[in-house]
């Protein structure tokens, strides 16, 4: 074969990846999407992707359907992501923990997620507030660090071993020197239970499934670990305000499909989601909930899941975590 032959091949192998990637957008979807939550029902995630995914449906013409999957801090419900068929018909609710915090932190992964990925979109970010119960003797962080201190082994709660609460905990009680257990639970709401019941004193929780208890004076919330205060709680002072100078943990989420997803059927979920995103009456309620929404390209995406993979590696092994 010499060059011209050569070339005109290379060519038409390029006219024919074009013509496939338009079909796979012009045809998908053509049946229901699994929508697959790491976590169980009723917290953060779950409601971001029941909010988003039914607008997704209404633009897809077809089916979202939000698929539980917990345990593992996320591990389980995203390895299901990663072992799934590249076709778009399965699609994840990666975050920060999973994507970024737990390879560092659990000594054995069943996927890796630079790697067993494709990052769609962006989704937004979370705050996660530290709160105790109604009746606990203590009403901003400097009594609550006061009260640890005088109680060594204090017990405190988060959604799961692993997760972004799990980080915020450690780096609290590393920085502020407190002697503490952590407790964690599988989701936000066994946790929440508890505290509701006296049977656990604290709890750092991302702060949609929190709020409502918070707002209805169930729960006092003593500080937000973000780096600004939350527009749900805005009278709550971050952690760094309160006295923990350089603290900061911002949780942030998104939707990963499996590795070598079609360029064509990433576009078009990356799409769908950001027009969901945009929708005011989604926005609101995001917000409203203490969730602050924010798409992207998929390629921003992906940068950022690489970028945060390497700064929490480092964070995880400054603050010794690891999960057996």
């Amino acid at each position: 074969m010499n060059r011209r032959q050569i070339l005109v091949s290379m060519a038409a192998v390029g006219a024919l990846a074009t013509m496939a990637g338009a079909h796979a957008q012009a045809t998908f979807p053509q049946k229901p999407i699994t929508f697959v939550v790491p976590y169980l029902a009723g917290g953060t995630t779950d409601l971001v992707a029941r909010v988003v995914g039914e607008h997704m449906s209404r633009t897809l013409g077809q089916p979202v359907v939000i698929e539980n999957k917990p345990g593992a801090g996320g591990n389980i419900g995203m390895d299901v992501v990663a072992k799934s068929k590249p076709d778009g018909y399965t699609i994840g609710f990666g975050a920060i923990s999973t994507n970024a915090l737990n390879p560092h932190i659990y000594k054995s992964m069943a996927f890796d997620p630079r790697k067993d990925f494709t990052a769609v979109s962006m989704l937004g970010y979370s705050t996660i507030v530290l709160e105790v119960g109604k009746s606990f003797p203590a009403d901003n962080l400097q009594e609550f660090i006061a009260y640890i201190k005088a109680h060594p082994g204090f017990q405190y709660g988060t959604a799961g071993a692993g997760t972004s609460m799990h980080l915020a905990g450690v780096m609290f009680a590393q920085m502020a020197g407190l002697d503490t257990i952590h407790v964690p639970y599988k989701g936000s709401v066994p946790g929440i239970t508890d505290m509701l019941g006296g049977h656990l004193p604290a709890m750092f929780d991302n702060l949609p499934a929190s709020l409502p208890h918070i707002q209805a004076g169930k729960l006092k919330a003593l500080a937000v670990a973000g780096s600004e205060r939350s527009p749900s709680l805005p009278n709550v002072p971050t952690i760094a305000e309160s006295g923990l100078k350089g603290y900061a943990v911002d949780p942030w989420f998104g939707v990963y499909g499996p590795a070598k997803l079609d360029p064509a059927i990433t576009a078009k979920l990356n799409a769908a989601i950001n027009k969901a995103l945009s929708d005011p009456a989604v926005k609101d309620k995001l917000l409203q909930a203490g969730f602050t929404p924010k798409g992207s390209a998929a390629q921003d995406f992906e940068a950022l899941t690489q970028s945060e993979y390497q700064r929490l590696g480092d964070a995880a092994r400054r603050a010794r975590m690891q999960v057996n």
